[in-house]
């Protein structure tokens, strides 16, 4: 899935997550940057979580800044979905698809 621009999900509310993502000039690359109030203890099941979604939805060449505030794995998803469909400008996501 191509990112056409920039996009934001989510909020800085406790127990939420603000995501940000934007195309890259460089179309093989992905920058990622974390920030979790939680990160010691969950930042790689955080991390794995985001480059799960990445990669289901082959998505490269974009700098992905999650800013994380105690979100559970079910808003982080959710919140991903909501800003890929925002910076892809999809309409709806074919949920029968997914796993």
């Amino acid at each position: 899935m191509k990112i056409l621009h920039a996009a934001v999900a989510g909020t800085l509310e406790s127990s939420d997550v603000m995501v940000r993502i934007e195309p890259l000039d460089d179309p093989e690359e992905l920058d990622l940057q974390i920030t979790s109030s939680v990160e010691k203890q969950f930042g790689a099941a955080i991390r794995k979580t985001v480059l799960d979604i990445l990669e289901q939805q082959d998505i490269i060449g974009v700098q992905l800044i999650v800013d994380d505030k105690g979100a559970l794995d079910c808003v982080l998803k959710a919140r991903i979905e909501a800003l890929i469909a925002r910076a892809c400008d999809i309409d709806y996501l074919p949920w029968e698809g997914q796993k």
